[in-house]
């Protein structure tokens, strides 16, 4: 495997606090819930890479505006601040012509965030902060290779969409059972593996480095992404390596989320 052309490139954007408003909820798949959110404090918000995502801020119990954070004396944002209760969620689409900013949701009822995406209705508020930057990765490459629980898949959905229709990709996807299929549209140019727990609880199967194992590369340069459950992706990450993959130039493995972690920033992983 050859250096890629051009290395992936970081851009910082400047943090600022929205309140959104709920125009439309859809039920996408049995276990993914799509929150189309809206107003005019969107102008100004910028999202250019498929694993940009927001700290999305909920309302806290029996409240219907979302708690956000202020910034405190050194000038950094306080997520500690009582009454504060947020998640990280992937940016599914931003649509500035429409001010439309699209999130989409695992429908489950042990955290927050999900009770919150199963009863949400047109006008109900959400706060959001971010992105706080953005990774550039290149489009040029012989081929991309891709891997994801439920929790990752709005980005690599987004990232087959950013891509060529023609462009080669690899994906290798762990959901719950065939029916959430239906939430990717693939391009022509795209082999794509689904990995159904069949009952297993999420970030417990070792599905995605089992099906990573099995796999033979091809010839050329390759960049790889993977997302998931953080524990689950140990021993991805190590698997990257050895086959040839650099951290952060040309491979970044994500951890979504943390069994028994709330909160969790996938920058700790880093």
């Amino acid at each position: 495997m050859t250096a890629a052309r051009t290395e992936p490139r970081l851009e910082w954007y400047p943090l600022q606090p929205r309140t959104l408003r709920v125009s439309e909820v859809d039920r996408v798949t049995p276990r993914m819930i799509r929150v189309v959110l809206t107003g005019q404090e969107l102008d100004g918000f910028r999202t250019e890479n498929f694993d940009d995502h927001v700290k999305v801020f909920l309302p806290g119990e029996g409240e219907r505006t979302p708690r956000l954070p202020a910034m405190d004396e050194q000038g950094r944002w306080n997520m500690r601040a009582p009454g504060l209760t947020y998640r990280d969620y992937t940016v599914r689409r931003y649509d500035p012509s429409a001010a439309e900013l699209v999130l989409d949701f695992v429908a489950h009822d042990h955290g927050p965030a999900g009770r919150w995406a199963m009863a949400a209705r047109p006008g109900d508020e959400l706060g959001i902060l971010g992105p706080r930057g953005t990774l550039h990765i290149d489009h040029g490459y012989d081929y991309h290779l891709l891997g994801a629980d439920e929790t990752a898949l709005p980005a690599v959905a987004r990232r087959l969409e950013d891509l060529p229709r023609d462009a080669r990709v690899f994906a290798f996807l762990e959901v719950a059972d065939a029916r959430e299929e239906h939430y990717i549209d693939a391009p022509d140019g795209a082999r794509i593996t689904w990995l159904h727990r069949d009952g297993a609880a999420p970030g417990t199967t070792g599905l995605l480095d089992r099906a990573l194992a099995e796999f033979t590369l091809p010839e050329g340069t390759a960049f790889a992404w993977f997302g998931g459950e953080a524990g689950a992706l140990k021993p991805v990450r190590r698997r990257l390596k050895e086959m040839g993959f650099v951290r952060n130039s040309t491979s970044v493995v994500d951890g979504y989320w943390r069994k028994g972690t709330a909160n969790h920033d996938h920058h700790d992983d880093d």
